[in-house]
């Protein structure tokens, strides 16, 4: 459970040096045999289809990445809790990419938005102490990979999940990629997901909720897809947030908990802010008709009708967990 690894983590903190480790020493290039190297050229690249993105606006070396992490703790940090859920604003980090390949580390992290400071942290803001239980959600995926190796082959955590009768409608998946669902909330993040590589973290429980609850399509399908897409992809956090949301995962939340396409929006994005800009051609229907999936106005916008009632896919989900 989150909350006592949480707990162990910032304890632990008290007695250790937390100044990041140093630089480690270059080995020499790995080769392989040549048999290993028919099957990576054979099938590497067939793992998953990767869309192509626009890169640039991400660190790509050490020192941009830095620099990335100053910006955050002297600008936005301090704001971390009060915006993070909100993805029309620059609220989040954007850093798990340069964490993702090494170029920063969860102690620079750390030590970056303490300022040093040493355990228990008393003198930082409530933005500083929210992010650091982010970098901690970090490292308590990782062991849970660590502690559990079996999902890394496709089976989910709570053993008893693995009997829900998850569906598997290709149609109806393709629809969830392309963001086509008539959900403009979920549409609007798959097609930032889909154009950028990227998505915001409360957008991922969103469409990973929508896809494993209210479709009821098998999570792996949607653990995979994000895997083939986002550039800050990262097995164990991924893999966690997707168990997260399918309720098969280490959280001690039910079934039954969903999370709403509609109030979703109505909370994070009052004005359509978020979603006229991923999805122009809404731009001109009112915003308050934007939380209102088949909406008249959305139609005639050439938006597409909701692929399924919310209600009825609550039920239709709490029945396959009821068995």
């Amino acid at each position: 459970m989150f909350t006592p690894f949480r707990n162990r983590v910032l304890d632990t903190l008290r007695y250790q040096d937390m100044l990041p480790l140093s630089k480690p020493k270059a080995l020499a290039p790995k080769t392989f045999s040549a048999e290993i190297e028919q099957v990576i050229s054979q099938n590497g690249l067939e793992l998953f289809q990767v869309t192509p993105v626009d890169i640039s606006s991400w660190a790509s070396d050490e020192s941009t990445a830095l620099s990335s992490l100053s910006d955050f703790v002297s600008e936005r940090v301090d704001d971390y809790r009060d915006t993070r859920d909100f993805p029309s604003i620059e609220g989040t980090s954007k850093l798990s990419a340069a964490m993702n390949v090494g170029l920063l580390s969860p102690r620079q992290c750390l030590q970056a938005a303490t300022q040093g400071m040493p355990p228990p942290f008393d003198g930082i803001s409530d933005g500083v102490r929210t992010w650091i239980g982010e970098l901690i959600w970090r490292e308590f995926y990782l062991h849970v990979m660590w502690g559990f190796p079996k999902i890394c082959k496709g089976l989910a955590f709570k053993a008893d999940t693995e009997n829900v009768p998850w569906r598997h409608d290709v149609e109806e998946f393709e629809r969830w990629k392309s963001g086509t669902t008539g959900f403009p909330m979920v549409d609007a993040a798959m097609h930032q997901l889909n154009s950028t590589g990227w998505m915001h973290n409360r957008l991922r429980m969103l469409t990973a909720t929508f896809l494993s609850k209210h479709l009821l399509i098998d999570w792996r399908w949607g653990e995979r897809y994000f895997m083939s897409q986002l550039i800050d992809g990262h097995f164990a956090s991924n893999n966690g947030g997707w168990q997260w949301a399918a309720s098969t995962g280490t959280d001690a939340a039910p079934y039954f908990r969903f999370l709403s396409p509609t109030r979703q929006s109505q909370r994070f994005d009052v004005q359509g802010v978020y979603i006229k800009h991923w999805i122009p051609a809404l731009a001109d229907v009112p915003s308050k008709v934007l939380h209102k999936p088949g909406h008249q106005q959305l139609l005639d916008a050439g938006y597409p009708e909701p692929m399924v009632d919310l209600a009825e896919a609550r039920e239709r989900c709490l029945a396959a967990f009821r068995g």
